[in-house]
């Protein structure tokens, strides 16, 4: 989707309101597709002494397995947009992941909405913050509680065991 941006490109002061929806259902994250629903977009575009800043917040349900626990999980999240649009590049081979080109006088906001999405995620997808994972041993969900697996000692301390004797 294209945002039309002619008449504030050259006036100081304005801005331009935006919402839309894109799909990103083809957008794989490890062994999953964790976006199934379309991702909300919406912000403004304000021309600021001449700097188009475009400012707003993408929203979605993310729908994946954890990558601690393997539970199924769904999970609202929602991100920050804050970048900028140029006319041009200055230096393509040290380009700023938050600077978008203008194609003509609009700004693709496919696009934006990807990249925005794709660097604020998780490296990992976790069901929650704090999420303990399973057992090693008996291969329990340790968020459910703890499994009674008896931890065995670590063989490096054997020497030190036998002192204890």
């Amino acid at each position: 989707m294209r945002l039309g941006l002619a008449k504030i490109i050259d006036c100081p002061g304005a801005s331009v309101s935006f919402s839309c929806h894109v799909d990103l259902s083809d957008l794989r994250y490890g062994n999953c597709y964790p976006v199934t629903e379309p991702v909300e977009a919406a912000g403004t575009v304000r021309n600021t002494a001449g700097v188009l800043m475009m400012t707003g917040s993408v929203s979605t349900t993310i729908h994946g397995v954890c990558d601690r626990c393997a539970a199924d999980f769904t999970k609202d999240v929602r991100f920050p947009i804050e970048v900028v649009l140029v006319t041009e590049l200055a230096n393509e081979e040290n380009e700023d992941e938050w600077v978008f080109p203008l194609e003509g006088d609009s700004a693709d906001l496919d696009d934006i909405v990807r990249t925005v999405f794709v660097l604020n995620m998780d490296s990992k997808l976790l069901c929650r913050p704090d999420c303990k994972g399973i057992c090693c041993q008996c291969g329990k969900n340790l968020n459910d509680g703890s499994c009674g697996c008896q931890k065995e000692p670590d063989p490096r301390f054997a020497a030190l065991k036998q002192l204890l004797k």
